[in-house]
């Protein structure tokens, strides 16, 4: 066990190299390498977590589940990628990236290809939970590698694009994996992530990099020479995390973010059900409008770090207010418009991948990492993730059981109604903007 600790702890300083041209090729070249493959691998990541999501139709129309079961699976992962995300955060601080996270994607991919291979509920249960335990690897380690490898000024614009790579996985996954489960049946909705991602994580474990200072490279604020963000501090990593624990705006931001994921995870979740069964939509059609979602939501993201730090001087208040707005509006009219329109669906659910795309990078991370101290920013995305996943988790179990009791049964034919469970996403929403304010006049910890 202390062998395999080692293993995946972050190596030792390396002695300077000492020559400035050789540091900055070395530097450059390595911390673009990383960023890129951080980019995809993380958006890989999502494929082997939301195949389930595609699959749900085909699996209850052949009896494999009810959708009660399948808000009970779906809730699992996320209760134990929940807790994933704490505990492995606080670990991202002190780890190698390359190895942690390449690693958990493997074991996240042999999950999938478990799952597509059996037909119990309790082997589902469990499969599904062992897959949150390793998904909850994929975020923590990414921040910590921005922060070992771009400054401060750099940051917001690098965490919005690489926020970004979640909506390429999701794109992937509601078009590449629906027209994978359209002709091939639902196994092979986890059959083909898996068999992808094992090539993905195998790409990422030869690409990424520990921190730059194992290489014989300076910190990446002395390289850029930017002294804007939290100052160098002597205090070890295990007291700056104890000052993320203890930090009230940490947990009101981590609650917001709950509240946020809860809408987020619901349209991940229910909306191509929702489509099919609530508006009678085909599962291709379905996912076409769901496409719109991860393409618009990979825009806000990018668009939401440059704004924030070339408009607003990298301050996030202004640009997560609009944004809330436009994720509370979007899903009112997701909700509210006609059975049959396509566009108005599709434009609805761009304008909501948008907004959710910037509030990702904001609440879910970006405004505690700038507000506590570099060297922490693991445990800072540990306890936002934490809160987050709680939030998506008890959101996956509270709508499987609204649109469970709210179905009716007449002539043999099942019609679900989704009333109950837009009411319970759109609420949310608002008290995730609520609470997003009180963070708007706060400044870093000194």
């Amino acid at each position: 066990m202390k062998s395999i600790i080692q293993w995946f702890a972050t190596g030792p300083n390396a002695q300077s190299l000492g020559d400035s041209s050789q540091i900055r090729k070395l530097f450059e070249r390595r911390r673009w390498r990383v960023f890129f493959w951080l980019v995809i691998g993380y958006g890989f990541f999502y494929t082997c977590r939301l195949s389930l999501s595609v699959a749900k139709k085909p699996m209850l129309d052949e009896g494999v589940m009810t959708v009660e079961q399948m808000g009970i699976i779906g809730s699992l992962l996320l209760f134990v990628y929940a807790f994933g995300k704490f505990f492995n955060g606080f670990l991202a601080d002190r780890a190698n990236i390359r190895r942690f996270m390449s690693v958990a994607l493997f074991c996240s991919a042999l999950a999938n290809l478990a799952f597509g291979a059996t037909s119990s509920f309790w082997m589902f249960a469990a499969l599904w939970a062992f897959n949150g335990w390793f998904q909850s690897i994929g975020s923590a380690p990414s921040v910590v590698s921005i922060c070992q490898w771009f400054s401060n000024k750099e940051r917001g614009t690098r965490y919005g694009l690489w926020a970004g790579a979640h909506n390429i996985g999701e794109g992937l996954t509601f078009v590449g994996t629906a027209l994978v489960v359209n002709a091939f049946g639902w196994r092979w909705g986890f059959w083909a992530p898996g068999l992808v991602c094992i090539i993905i994580a195998i790409i990422l474990y030869l690409n990424l990099s520990d921190r730059p200072q194992t290489y014989g490279l300076p910190s990446v604020a002395d390289y850029k020479q930017d002294d804007s963000g939290d100052k160098p501090s002597a205090d070890s990593v295990g007291k700056l995390q104890l000052l993320v624990l203890k930090s009230p705006i940490v947990w009101v931001l981590g609650i917001s973010s709950a509240c946020m994921y809860m809408g987020r995870y619901a349209i991940n979740s229910w909306a191509i059900f929702y489509l099919q069964e609530g508006k009678g939509y085909e599962l291709v059609d379905a996912a076409s409008a769901m496409a719109a979602y991860p393409i618009f939501g990979l825009l806000g993201a990018v668009f939401s770090g440059f704004l924030s730090d070339k408009f607003f001087g990298a301050r996030r208040n202004v640009p997560t207010l609009l944004y809330g707005m436009l994720m509370i509006g979007s899903l009112c009219l997701f909700y509210y418009a006609p059975p049959g329109l396509l566009l108005i669906d599709t434009v609805a659910l761009a304008m909501f991948g948008f907004a959710v795309g910037g509030l990702v990078v904001f609440l879910a991370g970006l405004i505690a990492v700038d507000l506590m101290p570099t060297k922490a920013a693991g445990a800072v995305k540990g306890v936002i993730g934490l809160f987050s996943y709680l939030g998506a988790a008890s959101q996956d179990w509270i709508s499987g059981v609204l649109i469970e009791q709210s179905k009716t049964i007449e002539d043999g034919v099942t019609t679900y109604q989704f009333d109950n469970a837009f009411f319970f996403w759109i609420g949310a929403s608002v008290v995730s903007l609520l609470l997003a304010l009180l963070a708007w006049n706060k400044r870093p910890v000194e």
